[in-house]
């Protein structure tokens, strides 16, 4: 990563938008602000740049649909959701179209700043998530993919996020509510109900090895045992 880091920002609202731009170029960001989803699109292919931080509600194209969209063609970049919209359901559609963080405004500059430092390093962090061992499967966190015996298994965003985590604290128990706050953004009985769900997936696709197991832990979480 480049000791200037490149942002996107896309943001409606120019007052705002300004003041996210400056503070952020105070602090060694290279900031590219857009003031709609078109022209924000346009310009992250011309940019490339390391994290984006989109408002939801914008014209012409919204961050959910800009998420999903520059999501197809990148799956790791990290994304930043801007909204003053509060209900849980908005906050899982965002996770749902591929965001990482969701921050409520008003929000301060300075938590902003710790959430787009967490993400980079989280970022960083993926060249060593590559090729962990599972049992008999290989696991490829930056390709989202298992292989085993030559077969490749491909995983969604979120399947090799949780199954990440599953193998850092291996046959140890991976705390539920954590988990769900860290990939969901929540611990509601909603998301639970998601990752349940998400949990099913990964034992199907973890099959064919029967020495490794994904068990409940009634109360307190998850176990990968391997």
């Amino acid at each position: 990563m480049s000791e200037t880091i490149k942002i996107l920002l896309a943001e409606d609202e120019l007052a705002l938008g300004q003041i996210v731009k400056e503070s952020l170029e105070t602090r060694n960001f290279e900031v590219h602000y857009c003031q709609n989803g078109e022209i924000a699109y346009q310009t992250y292919f011309k940019e490339k740049p390391e994290l984006l931080v989109l408002d939801v509600m914008m014209p012409k194209k919204d961050g959910f649909t800009l998420a999903k969209e520059i999501r197809a063609q990148n799956k790791h970049i990290p994304i930043i959701f801007l909204t003053a919209k509060s209900q849980t359901k908005d906050v899982v559609e965002g996770f749902k179209h591929g965001g990482n963080d969701y921050l409520k405004k008003p929000f301060s500059m300075e938590e902003l700043i710790v959430r787009i430092h967490a993400l980079l390093n989280r970022t960083n962090l993926k060249t060593s998530r590559q090729d962990l061992s599972i049992g008999n499967y290989s696991f490829n966190y930056t390709k989202q993919k298992l292989v085993i015996n030559k077969e490749e298994t491909l995983l969604t965003h979120r399947e090799a996020e949780l199954l990440y985590h599953l193998t850092e604290k291996r046959n140890e128990i991976l705390d539920r509510s954590m988990i769900l706050k860290k990939i969901w953004g929540d611990d509601d009985f909603f998301n639970a109900r998601s990752m349940d769900v998400f949990i099913s997936k990964l034992r199907k696709k973890l099959s064919k090895d029967k020495n490794v197991q994904i068990i409940n832990v009634r109360g307190y979480g998850y176990k990968l045992i391997c």
